[in-house]
């Protein structure tokens, strides 16, 4: 896909733009955007978003546009998104070991 979407680019003059700021200002963007449409929604209505074929359509949409500029990012700047993302993975399992009891509901950034 990273192959595909560079020749996209490539094929509209794009590389200029395609600096690691312009793509990490686009993927906020676009990001954003897949918020926008879970803004007023409840817990309730979030969850069944995916059910009707229009709104279904638009979160399909923005996630691949989020995905698109992430791979782009990544291509541009040389990281191999699977090994980062198995690398975090594996920090946070020794950061979050397994007790045997609830879980706090915490997310991180670093």
């Amino acid at each position: 896909m990273q192959r595909r979407l560079a020749q996209f680019a490539a094929a509209r003059g794009w590389e200029p733009y395609h600096t690691p700021k312009n793509l990490a200002v686009a993927l906020s963007v676009e990001a954003s955007e897949l918020v926008e449409i879970f803004q007023w929604l409840t817990p309730e209505q979030s969850a069944k978003v995916m059910e009707e074929a229009e709104s279904a359509h638009r979160v399909a949409d923005e996630v691949a546009d989020v995905l698109a500029y992430l791979l782009q990012f990544c291509e541009v700047l040389g990281v191999d998104v699977l090994d980062a993302l198995a690398a975090k993975i594996e920090r946070n399992e020794l950061r979050f070991p397994v007790t045997g009891g609830p879980t706090p509901n915490r997310h991180s950034s670093e």
